[in-house]
């Protein structure tokens, strides 16, 4: 029998001012194995875990309850505090009684009934607990970034600049991001380029990065300091060793007809192309959909230019394995599409248009070459609409229905700076209201109502309808006035809701990472671990977690790449104990237990086994001898390493054969019956 303390905090109010702490105090120090309980305020404060060592040495304690809050905030707290004092600690039992009592009940009674059943239920396993011990894992000096956008680069110079090697993959030809897609940015006006540019270039030059644009993450395995990843390559048809970045092939390329991406698609461009002028690298790409070589075999002109001889229509995708000890995500986002929105005339008017469309618009190297015009007509508008919140904050399911949080500034961002190079043409902004909670923010807005004149109308457009004539007839709602307004415009921008980049379910079942119903990446913790996956060695980066601006996404990469840092400065890592593990002698080799595991860590192996979990020899009669046979079967076998201790393949095993160490199925049962009693 353990000789076991049990510990109950008050939490301050939080759990005393729902819960009887002396009762529960009381009712569970007659429980089996209990040789000790008290109470005290506050529990993981330096005083309550001095209690809790001193209990310890004084009692030869071989077990530990703390009634508190949730494990997940406490529980290495109370395990390196039982370290402290000599004891294993995966003695340590965790009855959460904050959340699952007092902050859901109000009646003290009932609360105090439920406290008492939780304490119990952790008594019980404790009694059944045996000390654990974690197993130790190397970790590869190596960190990988997924995403090239200013997340991505923002991440890898840093990693970089703490001395450790660190490879950028980007699934486009360069990279740069939807930032490098922006004219200007908020609140300060300064050129997208301008900030992003010298980052770019920074992170081609560093010796420490390498980059691989116009690849993908392939496959990956392992764990956490010990990552395997393929990276294909894909063909870009032009030797980087020999391309000088001339320009010259994309001039004579006769194939000029396919939209642009970098432009989202409001001009096209050759072939064989870059995807804008400060690309990274600055080597083009043959689109093989698009290249009349490939289509029939003919032209072959870029081939005949190019002096350097780069063109190499005959190269092939490449799979590049390497090892990582950390992985850093950073997918970035995209636009949603618009084709649920037909009251907008999106499809119907090239002078609806979405806001990202109207950067490359304003931008000097845009289709337009920094021109305000109407798309149908080339001509210089006079009364712009800007609708707020499409697709953004919706109730319905055509939309999102969280606040893409960048939308009300990049519009503020925008009017003003049409007012000011256009201080003829009407700004006038449809919203439902104005969310702008960062430093400076709130004035930047206030600048574009009352320095630059620009119109807010507090409500929602119904509809857009083109006219015979050109324009665009808008049906909204003033709701401040209660009126309806019914306006022409010559152009219409609207405020698009941003959303996950489209891989990024892709590669969260590739890491087994966890997503959310939008698609965006979960952190392990939103307050205390936001740049952590729940996959250890995998770190989020960007808006691939959620919806941020410039500034909070370059914050984020910094966190995350101190955290992946402070990961691959280790030699060594220490490994859960608390994993799965399968009975020799039970097991049948069905492998129900793999193909449920997220995690890969269970493989097969062939043993000799017998009675006794070694080794079989059956005698058969040959003649008159006996012949001695040795029977092998088909084992499964856990990498501790790579179990995450999830319990899957414990349920799932129709013999019973695996089970969870620290969370045994007779540990299980036990609580059970104490919950019953």
């Amino acid at each position: 029998m353990q000789r076991i303390g049990v510990f109950v905090c008050h939490c301050g109010s939080n759990i005393a001012a729902t819960v009887d702490v002396k009762k529960v105090v009381e009712m569970v120090s007659h429980e089996p194995g209990v040789v000790h309980a008290e109470d005290y305020q506050y529990m993981c404060s330096e005083v309550g875990q001095a209690k809790i060592i001193e209990a310890i040495r004084e009692k030869h304690l071989t077990g530990l309850v703390v009634c508190s809050c949730s494990p997940r905030m406490h529980e290495t707290t109370f395990r390196k505090t039982a370290e402290r004092a000599g004891l294993n600690p995966y003695m340590v039992e965790i009855a959460n009684i904050r959340e699952h009592c007092s902050w859901i009940h109000k009646n003290m009674e009932e609360a105090t009934e439920k406290a008492v059943i939780l304490a119990r239920a952790a008594i019980a396993k404790v009694n059944l607990d045996a000390p654990l011990f974690p197993g130790e894992s190397r970790v590869t000096k190596r960190a990988l970034v997924i995403g090239g956008g200013i997340a991505g680069i923002q991440t890898a110079l840093d990693i970089a600049d703490a001395g450790y090697e660190v490879d950028i993959v980007e699934k486009t030809p360069s990279i740069g991001g939807r930032m490098s897609q922006l004219d200007k940015t908020f609140p300060t006006l300064d050129c997208s380029a301008c900030i992003l540019t010298p980052k770019m270039v920074e992170a081609s030059a560093n010796e420490k990065i390498h980059l691989y644009t116009y690849s993908e993450v392939e496959k990956v395995s392992g764990f956490v300091g010990d990552f395997t990843v393929d990276i294909r390559k894909k063909a870009r048809s032009v030797d980087m060793s020999k391309c000088t970045g001339c320009g010259v092939c994309q001039e004579k390329c006769p194939s000029r007809k396919t939209p642009s991406e970098f432009n989202r698609g409001l001009n096209t461009r050759s072939a064989i192309y870059t995807p804008f002028a400060q690309a990274i690298p600055n080597v083009p790409v043959i689109d093989r959909e698009a290249c009349i070589k490939f289509k029939t075999g003919k032209c072959g002109l870029c081939q005949k230019v190019c002096q350097a001889g780069a063109i190499d229509y005959e190269q092939k995708d490449e799979i590049v394995t390497e090892k990582y000890g950390a992985i850093v995500v950073a997918t970035g986002f995209d636009t949603i599409k618009l084709d649920k929105y037909d009251e907008y005339a999106y499809s119907q008017s090239k002078d609806v248009i979405t806001s990202l469309e109207l950067e490359r618009i304003m931008n000097a190297a845009g289709p337009t070459k920094g021109h305000l015009e109407r798309l149908s007509d080339g001509k210089h508008p006079k009364n712009m609409v800007f609708i707020q919140c499409v697709g953004s904050r919706c109730s319905d399911k055509r939309g999102k229905s969280y606040c893409s949080k960048i939308c009300c500034m990049y519009t503020a961002k925008h009017a003003m700076l049409i007012r000011d190079k256009y201080p003829d043409v009407n700004v006038t902004v449809f919203y439902i209201d104005v969310r702008t909670p960062g430093k400076n923010f709130d004035e930047f807005y206030r600048r574009a109502v009352e320095d630059y004149g620009v119109n807010y109308i507090k409500g929602q457009v119904g509809k857009v309808m083109p006219q015979p004539n050109g324009q665009l007839l808008l049906q909204g709602v003033d709701l401040l006035d209660n009126k309806q307004i019914l306006m022409e415009a010559d152009m219409v921008v609207l405020a698009t809701a941003i959303e996950p980049n489209a891989d990024v379910r892709r590669i969260a079942t590739m890491l087994t990472a966890s997503i959310d119903t939008n698609n965006f990446l979960t952190e392990a913790h939103a307050k205390l671990r936001p740049v952590e996956s729940p996959t250890a060695g995998v770190f989020l980066s960007g808006v691939c977690q959620g919806p941020k601006d410039i500034p909070e996404t370059v914050a984020q990469a910094g966190a995350a790449a101190v955290k992946a840092i402070g990961l691959l400065a280790k030699d060594k890592l220490m490994t859960n104990p608390c994993t799965a593990k399968s009975d020799e002698l039970l097991c049948n080799g069905c492998s129900q237990c793999a193909n449920v595991c997220p995690y890969g860590a269970i493989s097969y192996e062939t043993k000799l086994i017998n009675d006794h979990g070694i080794r079989e020899d059956r005698r058969v009669a040959v003649g008159d001898r006996a012949r001695a046979i040795v029977e092998s079967r088909r084992l499964a076998v856990v990498n501790s390493a790579l179990c995450q201790g999830c319990g899957a393949c414990t349920v799932t095993c129709p013999s019973g054969a695996m089970d969870l160490q620290g969370f045994a199925n007779r540990q299980i049962l036990a609580e059970v019956d104490a919950i019953c009693r």
